[in-house]
């Protein structure tokens, strides 16, 4: 028998701002000297450390550039600024689940709007 719970909300987070809401735990838990951080949320909070390029307003201001352009939609969106692809190939690998390809001017389009944030 499986108990299930249910999904209350759901949103998409950039790493960036994954890394501000992490700092806050991690600095909530410092505050309780008894308290250790369990090993999932310090790698949690590594991971977010290593990866966070950008900071969470232009993380969030280069995901609403990108849904402004054709055939991005939001989880691609997050997808994008998360990864910062640098070249074709890398973007590609973003689109390579869905049903359709871009051409080279679109995938240039996106990595333009991209290397303004980089």
């Amino acid at each position: 028998m499986t108990i299930f719970k249910e999904i209350v909300d759901e949103e998409f987070l950039t790493v960036s701002e994954t890394k501000e809401l992490l700092a806050d735990i991690e600095a909530e838990r410092a505050l309780d000297e008894d308290r250790e951080l369990p090993y999932e949320l310090a790698r949690a909070i590594e991971h977010a450390n290593r990866f966070a390029v950008l900071e969470p307003e232009e993380a969030q201001q280069l995901v609403d550039d990108l849904q402004e352009l054709e055939k991005i939609d939001e989880p691609t969106a997050y997808k994008i600024a998360n990864l910062m692809p640098r070249n074709r190939d890398e973007l590609r690998s973003v689109f390579a689940q869905q049903r359709y390809s871009l051409s080279g001017d679109e995938l240039d389009e996106i990595l333009n709007v991209i290397a303004q944030y980089a």
